[in-house]
């Protein structure tokens, strides 16, 4: 990857104006009198957070080095640096793992995820082997002569990855679990116990290797989203159709995506008709219809017919790409849990050291205690104190969840924000486009003068076929199977509604005004109108001449999925839900008593839905807002978490929300609620588990009860069993 230094349009270095990777490229900054830049590496090995934490320390030690970032949820290295990239990706082997540098648009390759492609576990395998050999020979007293060289055989491969990152880290001044397995191993061999020397290199060895694998599959399982974009794409050029990767194509270029084909790039269909399956995007299990003029999103699938798609998104700029980028930007966000771990970690380990240190010297000094006996208890405490479960505990889980959430069509932009959805007491919903539908609908249709609803209908979408008023397309879209005249003399009667010529006759279509002006006898029309305006609805009359017709009553309808919804939020065990509107009460209060919600907040400005959630937060503590996320900005801030729905190809949306739900379903948000409350369930099981391990072993040494291998053996189970404990929230939380 070669430095670049390219002046864009948005004056950016780093990423030249058809840059198809800008993220894989350096963006240059000035630091002082030197150019700094900044790359991104993709990490491979890393299986431990406090390890992340390790080598995020030793490479900012790095002379050049301004800053450094090591995502250990996507695995994932930001470095700020003046070096070269074969510098940086030197510094991270000999820490013990592998640096590549990252390509976002490229991850569609990747390739799954394989046991034998690992050098520490090929080192594990022939480490077993030897160390099996040895066990064998000196259980059978055959050919005792080949046993200590075969134990030394199999510290030497199996150790060599441990002593190589132990002995970097000791560089930088850092003591990890590696070091700490490497002077096991050592005081093993110093006290003539070769075979427990070799059997703890062996597991340790091998617990690396297994909670590597199980890690990368959690990543891989996240990274899995990219892979869902086609690497190339049919385009139309110069009157031509040619299949390009997708990294040369460019916005205005026009894509065709058969039928059964993944839809490559972002863009708006330009032509045909067709069903998509975008449940990868917005987590919908039913495939969505598409015509003219819909936007459609990389990754998704084209089931019907053929789709001539316009190009409004680079590769890297897809709704996908931005889908990825924000799940791993996400797994590095801590979760409170996560920061209490932490800081419990960072006095833990230098604790046990120190406790390490007084059992291998204060019982032979002051009570004339075997000194062979308590240093081999100080090696067996090293080991069995390593924090790796307790650390791994809750990134794990955290990550697992978060994948699990991008996958059903929900992104969360950090554990923290997961966390805070388990202990939500009261929710706050937007009423238009988030409660409703956010366009009118006919409601009601009303005959006054012998016509049925149909012929009314049919009349009043005659009139509206020449008006681009929403209530015309609301008429239109109901009347769309019947059969309309031909207009003429169309005329719209701004404030009031339109008139035209229809078969011969004048037909009159508008409000209430428009027919007192023209003096229509109403008969009992006012009272009609009264009452469907009282529920919260607009009306339309319709007549000729001077005889009226009949109504049409619209509303902003209240979306299918809202009451069950909030009955599930109900369930879930959020004690207060509001709804917070500019609209006037009559019409909220209506909407409010379909959709089930407890306590209405009428005819509020902006800043005023800000005030009505600092009360709600006053009396219930912990506050969610939902909202589109735009419009909604200010409330969605001041919300202990703020919920943007329906934002699938917004990129405002997207920013705003500490959650966005990429498709309008409402019922995602009980989901979030139980996703998060098994996130904290799993955590604290692991926490506990990882804690009680350690107690009992630390007791079991004290008395003596512990050796080597069976130390390492626990240290290595309990990580896994906590990292694969975790990795249950890959799984759909129902």
């Amino acid at each position: 990857m070669e430095k670049t230094e390219v002046t864009t349009a948005c004056g950016c270095h780093g990423c030249g104006p058809h840059d198809t990777n800008p993220e894989a490229k350096h963006a240059a900054v000035t630091a002082g009198s030197e150019k700094a830049y900044t790359s991104i590496f993709r990490l491979s090995g890393l299986d431990c957070a406090d390890c992340a934490a390790h080598l995020e320390k030793r490479l900012v030690a790095l002379p050049g080095v301004k800053s450094v970032i090591v995502n250990f949820g996507a695995a994932k290295l930001t470095i700020t640096h003046i070096l070269t990239d074969a510098d940086i990706i030197n510094a991270v082997r000999q820490a013990g793992y592998q640096a590549e540098p990252y390509q976002q648009v490229a991850a569609a390759n990747a390739q799954p995820v394989r046991w034998w492609d690992n050098p520490k576990t090929l080192a594990t395998i022939f480490a077993g082997l030897f160390l099996g050999a040895a066990m064998i020979l000196e259980w059978t007293d055959i050919a005792q002569a080949v046993v200590i060289p075969l134990y030394a055989l199999a510290m030497i491969v199996g150790g060599y990855h441990v002593a190589k990152s132990g002995l970097y880290g000791l560089k930088s001044m850092t003591l990890d679990t590696n070091f700490l397995m490497l002077i096991a191993a050592i005081g093993a061999v110093a006290i003539g116990e070769w075979s427990e020397g070799a059997t703890v290199v062996f597991l340790f060895s091998l617990g690396n290797a297994l909670q590597a694998y199980t890690m990368d599959k959690t990543r891989q399982s996240i990274r899995a989203l990219m892979e869902l974009a086609p690497r190339d794409a049919l385009v139309r050029r110069d009157g031509q159709e040619v299949r390009l990767p997708i990294e040369e194509i460019i916005v205005g270029d026009t894509i065709l995506v058969l039928p059964g084909e993944r839809i490559a790039m972002d863009g708006k269909v330009t032509a045909g008709l067709s069903s998509v399956n975008q449940a990868a995007i917005t987590g919908e299990s039913l495939p969505v219809e598409k015509e003219l003029g819909d936007l459609v999103y990389a990754g998704t699938v084209n089931e019907q017919g053929v789709l001539e798609i316009l190009v409004t998104k680079l590769a890297q700029d897809s709704t996908l790409a931005r889908i990825m980028h924000m799940v791993e930007e996400a797994q590095a966000e801590k979760a409170p849990m996560q920061q209490f771990v932490d800081v419990f970690a960072k006095y833990y380990t230098p604790a046990v050291i120190i406790a390490a240190v007084g059992i291998a010297v204060i019982p032979p000094l002051l009570f004339a205690q075997p000194f062979d006996e308590w240093f081999y208890r100080s090696l067996v405490l090293l080991v069995i104190s390593c924090p790796c479960a307790l650390v791994i505990s809750t990134p794990v889980s955290i990550v697992s969840a978060i994948g699990n959430a991008s996958r059903n069509g929900v992104l969360i932009k950090g554990g923290v924000y997961l966390e805070q959805m388990g202990i939500i007491q009261a929710v706050a919903f937007d009423k238009t486009g988030t409660l409703t539908e956010g366009k009118p609908a006919v409601t009601d249709i009303v005959p006054l003068s012998g016509l049925d609803s149909e012929q009314v209908l049919a009349l009043a979408a005659t009139v509206e076929q020449r008006s681009e008023h929403p209530l015309a397309r609301a008429i239109l879209g109901r009347a769309s199977l019947l059969e309309l005249g031909s207009v003429a003399d169309f005329t719209a009667l701004p404030g009031r509604g339109a008139q035209a010529t229809v078969t011969g006759e004048t037909i009159y279509v508008g409000n209430m005004r428009l027919f007192e002006e023209l003096a229509y006898p109403l008969g009992n029309a006012p009272q009609l109108v009264t009452e469907l305006e009282d529920q919260g609805k607009t009306v339309v009359l319709i007549g000729r001449q001077s005889e009226l017709l009949g109504l049409i009553a619209l509303a902003d309808t209240v979306r299918a999925t809202a009451p069950l919804a909030i009955a599930a939020l109900r369930k879930a065990g959020v004690k207060s839900i509001a709804m917070l509107t500019g609209d006037n009460d009559r019409a909220a209060r209506n909407i409010a008593l379909q959709a089930g919600v407890d306590t209405v907040f009428s005819e509020l400005l902006p800043q005023d839905k800000v005030s009505t959630l600092q009360q709600l937060a006053g009396k219930y503590g912990n506050v969610a807002m939902v909202g589109d996320g735009i419009n909604d900005a200010p409330a969605l801030a001041v919300a202990n978490v703020g919920i943007a729905m329906g934002v699938a190809g917004s990129d405002s949306a997207l920013e705003t929300a500490d959650i966005a739900l990429m498709a309008d379903d409402l019922g995602k948000l009980a989901y979030i609620m139980a996703l998060s409350r098994n996130m904290m369930t799993i955590i604290r099981q692991n926490i506990t588990f990882s804690l009680a391990v350690k107690a009992l072993f630390v007791i079991g040494t004290f008395a003596g009860f512990v050796n080597l291998w069976l130390a390492v053996f626990a240290d290595t189970g309990a990580s896994l069993l906590v990292t694969l404990n975790g990795m249950r929230l890959v799984r759909t939380i129902k």
